[in-house]
């Protein structure tokens, strides 16, 4: 489950301590950290064939988001992208490039949704985004070219925890339809002691401090905490719902509960394809400017999607 620390991550990480980057403190502060490790990690942006921001009408807001045409002819499958940052940071240019290779990777319309943030906006303020924006692309993804048909959700850390309680959601109401959830890293569980959570404590970028300061946050009242709809391997009942992939990485706080969750929704005869990044760290699918390794986790996910929604 965890092999040798990978070189440039540990190279990353010297660079990190160095700038002094904190994920938790000062609101303010600790979004600005978040806008400046990816600046650090990350690359030029690479082409697609459109990127255009747009926004989605969500219970009369209107959300933020930017859309990732590749390049081709459509209708393309559609991907609705949740960012991570615990539900507290991450921002649509913070996320730009990731969202743009996986555009140009899988050849899919990716959508990337800018959900309302905590402590401003507590659970279920992000899911109640997430989900509004995914059944509205069900029905308005050929407004760029996609196609609503062939839909997945997808999110890394705090994204993948909604692309998971999307799926939830959209089961429970009957709507709508999705084809595949992507689970980046996912934030699936609340306080539960675990191996990962002490083993990757701190030294690997996203600490147990962090963790602690991003639920206080997101939580306003602990009993919302144990609703499968804030953190989903609470649920009793995972039938049913959409095929998955799972991606977790050795040194990462939160790799077992990714894997927990992974074998909760095999068990409950959901096909789910896991891969555990051994040498990796949480955040890694956004280092690609000194990571090679993010390169290998960005085809593994299009050939996934390619796979799952390809016609």
């Amino acid at each position: 489950m965890r092999g040798e620390l990978d070189p440039q991550v540990a190279q990353l990480l010297d660079m990190l301590n160095e700038y002094d980057i904190s994920l938790s403190g000062d609101v303010a502060e600790s979004r600005q950290q978040l806008d400046r490790m990816l600046e650090l990690a990350g690359d030029d942006p690479v082409d697609v064939g459109r990127v255009s921001d747009v926004t989605i009408p969500a219970d009369g807001r209107e959300l933020p988001a930017r859309a990732y045409v590749p390049d081709g002819e459509g209708p393309f499958p559609t991907v609705a992208f949740f960012h991570g940052g615990g539900f507290v940071l991450g921002s649509l240019d913070g996320y730009d490039n990731l969202c743009r290779l996986l555009a140009k990777r899988s050849d899919c319309l990716v959508v990337s949704v800018d959900y309302r943030l905590a402590p401003e906006h507590p659970w279920p303020a992000a899911l109640e985004d997430a989900y509004a924006a995914t059944n509205w692309l069900a029905s308005n993804a050929e407004r760029f070219s996609g196609d609503g048909d062939r839909l997945a959700v997808a999110g890394d850390s705090a994204g993948g925890n909604l692309s998971a309680t999307v799926s939830l959601l959209a089961r429970e109401r009957g709507m709508p339809a999705i084809d595949g959830q992507i689970l980046l890293y996912p934030a699936t569980a609340y306080l539960e002691p675990m191996d990962s959570r002490a083993e990757n404590a701190s030294g690997y970028f996203l600490t147990a401090e962090d963790l602690l300061w991003f639920l206080d946050q997101y939580i306003e009242n602990e009993l919302d905490a144990h609703n499968p709809l804030a953190f989903p391997l609470a649920a009793r009942d995972l039938t049913d719902l959409p095929p998955a992939f799972v991606m977790t990485n050795g040194f990462d706080p939160l790799r077992d509960e990714g894997i927990a969750y992974a074998d909760r929704l095999r068990e409950a005869g959901v096909a789910v394809e896991h891969t555990n990044y051994e040498s990796m760290i949480h955040g890694f699918l956004n280092m690609e400017g000194i990571v090679d390794r993010t390169y290998d986790g960005i085809d593994e996910i299009a050939a996934y999607l390619r796979d799952e929604l390809g016609e």
